[in-house]
């Protein structure tokens, strides 16, 4: 899961294995596999990061922080 912030402020979880893509128009739209999407206020490379890093989480091992 990775944490994002919604455009009205507020901070929610995402399941990062569900995203089929991410566009910029110009607000962050994040589109899941079930078809359901979020607009997010987060930039293209804090979403990138918070993807990597929940991956590397995984790969580690590490369930919480």
């Amino acid at each position: 899961m990775v944490e994002v912030i919604g455009i009205n402020g507020e901070e929610f979880l995402i399941n990062a294995a569900l995203i089929e893509k991410i566009e910029f128009i110009p607000e962050t739209k994040i589109t899941l596999t079930t078809g359901k999407y979020y607009l997010v206020k987060d930039t293209k490379e804090e979403i990138i990061n918070k993807i990597i890093t929940f991956n590397q989480k995984i790969i580690r091992g590490v369930t919480a922080e």
